[in-house]
């Protein structure tokens, strides 16, 4: 036997070993069916009444869907989903789980049972629409969350969606729990697993098919009632991968946390932009921008590029408000997170999203907030059409961005926009955009005279404190900041690159 046989030989026993535990551990789990034994959790009732329609409101559409839900236990969701789902097919790695299912949805002709265990489970390719799972993967080996990630991604039609929820060990690495071998993975795992799964398999349309995310977040009914920030949910979509599109990487997301903002770059930026803060003026324009919002307690507001988060916690613990942080960038919100641990008490979510994809339920939010973000999208009417629709009647948009100046522009600053993938218009066709999308009492102003203000006054700091800098950085990393910032004063000097404030309302609902 050579070494690649023996590897697979003890891995394929270790499997097994995992498999007879996870059945012993659940045989004595699982006597009686009853919602606390699949839960773990005395407290499961009160738990579930505000967990289920939580995690409900997090799915896409499944009306007419194929859908598969794997670990269905007694059934929590199944027959949820089969009030609008086409059809449900219903799998558990426990018998007495999938006979307590059976018992309560059996009735339903659109539903089917199968008592599997999820490792050896076999589909034909694009079987499914949608596929949901709800504490799963803590039950499996690292090689098998690998291995069903492959076949989740077969098992979907094109376009299709696939959402988990899992326990988590959020501060550092793994950590197993007190059964062995179940194990609580840093959500990093998963979005690393999930989003490196390729296909070429079965057709032309599906070569280089891949997971894109649409968002990844914490359960807040777990943190608000047993404070448990390490319950994590995610949304993905089966797509075309287009490494042309994102500048030589899988998925835009990849592109931003490898390139512009990796984790160093990230604390790098804070550096000069201030404690909490990756956006032009730091607290100072943040303090001064959100003063203009009228914010009270109990509005909720949509920060996106949320960052690390220093303008979300201002403004809940200024203001009183209800704050959804997001940012595709997972480096910037695992940092967020990490800092959220220093302000408890404050309501302030985090989640990894591409803003492009995500939905919420209209009339979501009385304020939507975004700093030198929007840059980063080319379809800025679509986006704008979204904000409107999230916002309640009366509510307000605040937007700083870069922008450009008229043309023609320097070879210097194309290479450069194209460099970061940027798209920039006029601060007047940004405002323009934004009446376009139905928004009314837009401002739209040339903030450029504050931008190049801030930029002298970081990189000064930055320069007069090089000492302190360099206890945390390198000297490249001082040499990157100031030529950075060198660059950005002559391109927004030269009159390529300008910066915009854009403040706008939604129209009030008409009086009947």
């Amino acid at each position: 036997m050579n070494n690649e046989q023996m590897t697979n030989s003890l891995n394929g026993e270790s499997q097994h070993e995992t498999r007879r535990q996870m059945e012993h551990f659940w045989s004595d789990h699982s006597k009686d069916g009853t919602l606390e034994e699949m839960m773990l959790d005395t407290q499961a009732k009160t738990l579930s009444i505000q967990e289920q329609p939580e995690i409900l409101s997090l799915l896409p559409s499944v009306k007419g869907m194929k859908v598969l839900e794997l670990g269905a236990g007694i059934g929590r969701f199944t027959g949820v989903l089969a009030e609008e789902a086409d059809y449900v097919t219903a799998v558990d790695f426990m018998e007495k789980f999938i006979d307590k299912n059976k018992e309560t949805h059996g009735n339903k002709n659109n539903v089917e049972f199968i008592h599997a265990d999820v490792t050896a489970l076999d589909f034909p390719p694009e079987s499914f629409d949608v596929i949901f799972s709800n504490w799963l993967m803590m039950y499996l080996t690292d090689e098998e969350v690998i291995q069903l990630a492959a076949k989740t991604l077969s098992w979907l039609t094109k376009d299709g969606f696939l959402f988990f929820r899992e326990s988590c060990f959020y501060q550092s690495g793994n950590k197993k729990r007190d059964f062995n071998p179940t194990v609580y993975r840093n959500p990093a795992y998963y979005n690393a697993v999930f989003q490196g799964t390729v296909t070429g398999e079965h057709n032309a349309d599906n070569a280089g098919a891949g997971f894109e995310l649409i968002f990844s977040r914490s359960v807040q009914c777990y943190i608000k009632l047993k404070n448990n920030q390490n319950q994590f949910c995610w949304l993905m979509q089966k797509t075309r991968l287009d490494m042309d599109a994102n500048h030589g990487f899988q998925t835009f997301q990849k592109f931003l946390d490898n390139q512009q903002y990796t984790r160093d770059g990230i604390l790098r930026y804070e550096k000069i932009f201030g404690d909490g803060y990756v956006s032009t003026g730091g607290a100072r324009t943040t303090e001064g921008f959100v003063a203009m919002l009228d914010l009270k307690p109990g509005l909720r507001v949509l920060d996106v590029g949320a960052g690390i988060g220093g303008g979300d916690f201002y403004m809940a613990e200024k203001y009183g408000v209800a704050v959804v942080g997001m940012d595709l960038s997972s480096n910037m919100i695992e940092i967020a997170m990490d800092r959220a641990r220093a302000h408890k008490g404050l309501e302030v979510q985090f989640e990894i999203a591409d803003v492009t994809k995500r939905d919420y339920k209209p009339e979501s939010f009385d304020v939507i907030y975004s700093r030198d973000t929007i840059l980063h999208i080319a379809d800025k009417k679509t986006l704008f059409t979204k904000f409107l629709t999230w916002l309640k009647p009366g509510g307000k948009l605040l937007i700083s961005d870069y922008c450009c100046g008229d043309l023609p522009h320097t070879e210097t600053f194309k290479m450069y926009v194209a460099q970061r993938g940027y798209t920039l218009c006029t601060p007047e066709q940004y405002g323009k955009l934004l009446e376009e999308a139905g928004f009314v009492s837009v401002n739209a102003e040339d903030r450029t005279w504050q931008f190049i203000e801030a930029l002298e006054g970081e990189k000064t700091r930055v320069e007069n404190n090089k000492e302190e800098f360099m206890k945390d950085f390198s000297e490249d990393d001082f040499k990157y900041l100031i030529d950075g910032w060198t660059n950005k004063l002559i391109r927004t000097k030269a009159g390529d690159q300008k910066w915009g404030l854009f403040l706008a309302k939604k129209n009030k609902a008409k009086e009947t």
